[in-house]
């Protein structure tokens, strides 16, 4: 359960978290937010040296801090290489392969594609500097949900709701922001789910603490990884182990209208009608979520395939690891927190996955192996 904050700039982002509480994601979204430039730029205007994307002929903007220079180079990101290679149909593994082995070929083919169609637009998300860093490179169709923006409009939902909540942790990359959230009210008990089970973290059983809570996941992508969403999390509180049922999300994809070249500057109108728009979407969430009948409601759903029982462990946890395209490393992991959780059934090859999941360093391989945690039940269950 690792607690991480990186709040300098190390060509990747300009801040990254794991484990973060509410004030440190707060510093981090408004030291990002500062640093943002948003733009859209015609191919012509775009030419890749030396790996880096350089933009010229792009027009200045005066904003209220000075004049906004969009021109210059921008390192891309992982994630923008993966935008790049898709909108210009590059295989991904060969753009990284000549990123890392051969840099002029890299080159080569990113100008060859673009000047194929020299007025095709592109959304280019980066940061500013010297270089500044390219994070994405998305549809000038993209539409831009900010990470605080969102952030400040669920909190407003959430006051509006008159639920009493907490947030329990925070996780920022390069692709999302993950905020779990949890309900200080809504409990239910679930003996059923919970017999025989012990804490890999605490010892504590599920015998001695049969109770889970409420809550919900935010997440939200700036680049184009995701969708943004809130999605229902029912939290064991022997372990930490969150349940994320994401069948029920409420989301909304980043489509939006066509925009023009230059540098995005969006109107109060729209910024206003985007966050009304989710803090609506976030109160309903709270009302059907942080509610006790619909805890007890999953719960039973969820306990009708726990409670089958695994012969084989080792074999079960190989094909669910199969299945999932899970990594050896959190394979092995998994059958581990299988064996110290004492839980011999299909619910204990659940309770490993997400205690597993609050072990990674990676927030975004965390919170993907969390999602995946009841359909590896259910593939357990089967075997």
């Amino acid at each position: 359960m690792a607690h991480q904050i990186n709040p300098t700039n190390t060509g990747t982002a300009v801040g990254s978290a794991r484990n973060a509480s509410f004030d440190d994601l707060l510093q981090l979204l408004k030291r990002d937010h500062d640093a943002k430039i948003d733009l859209v730029a015609p191919a012509s205007a775009i030419s890749a040296v030396g790996g880096n994307l350089t933009l010229t002929g792009m027009e200045p903007v005066l904003t209220p801090t000075g004049v906004t220079q969009a021109d210059g180079a921008y390192r891309p990101t992982a994630v923008a290489d993966e935008g790049i290679a898709d909108k210009l149909k590059i295989p991904t593994a060969y753009l990284r392969r000549m990123r890392a082995e051969a840099v002029d070929l890299y080159d080569l083919n990113v100008n060859g594609w673009l000047q194929k169609d020299p007025t095709r637009r592109f959304l280019l998300r980066a940061f500013k500097g010297e270089p500044g860093v390219l994070r994405a490179w998305l549809s000038d169709g993209y539409k831009i949900i900010d990470h605080l923006d969102m952030l400040t409009a669920v909190l407003s939902g959430i006051r509006e709701s008159g639920h009493p909540v907490k947030i329990t942790g925070a996780d920022l990359t390069e692709r999302r922001m993950i905020v779990r959230v949890e309900s200080e009210h809504v409990q239910a008990l679930a003996p059923e789910l919970l017999r025989g089970y012990r804490s890999p973290f605490t010892g504590q059983t599920g015998d001695q603490l049969p109770i889970v809570s409420a809550g919900f996941v935010l997440t939200n992508s700036e680049v184009g990884s995701g969708k943004y969403a809130i999605t229902p999390r029912i939290v064991v509180q022997v372990c930490g182990n969150g349940m994320t049922i994401t069948k029920d999300a409420f989301g909304k994809v980043h489509l939006g209208a066509r925009m023009d070249a230059g540098i995005v500057k969006f109107s109060e109108d729209t910024q206003e009608k985007n966050l009304t728009l989710i803090t609506a979407q976030t109160r309903d969430a709270v009302a059907t979520f942080m509610n006790r009948d619909y805890v007890e409601r999953k719960l039973t759903d969820i306990q009708r395939e726990a409670g089958r029982e695994i012969t084989s462990p080792a074999e079960t946890v190989e094909l669910v690891a199969k299945q999932l395209r899970f990594s050896d490393s959190v394979r092995d992991s998994v059958f581990n927190h299988f064996i110290k959780g004492g839980q011999t059934t299909a619910g204990g090859i659940m309770q490993a996955i997400t205690a597993t999941a609050q072990t990674l360093d990676d927030g975004d391989a965390a919170y993907e192996l969390e999602t995946q945690a009841l359909s590896a039940m259910t593939i357990a269950a089967a075997a």
